[in-house]
């Protein structure tokens, strides 16, 4: 499957220090259906767990948002 990032996601991915590759690494483990779905993972280096927003349609997973989990729970 082919991953984009919207403008959005690399503004907030840059904001926060998050490498693309940090992000296509774990959607690479993740096995997706067509739809939205949010993603949240524990990563070393960072602090607080990240959450990832993404939809899937076909054969590309648009990443929408991505930032720290500093609130509610931690998965």
């Amino acid at each position: 499957m082919e991953i984009k990032f919207s403008r959005h996601a690399k503004r907030r991915a840059k904001l926060y220090g998050i490498p693309e590759s940090v992000v296509t690494g774990i959607l690479a483990g993740v096995k997706m259906r067509q739809g939205e779905h949010e993603i949240i993972k524990n990563v070393a280096g960072f602090k607080y767990p990240l959450k990832i927003v993404v939809t899937v349609e076909k054969d590309v997973i648009l990443v929408i948002t991505t930032y720290p989990l500093k609130k509610g729970k931690k998965k």
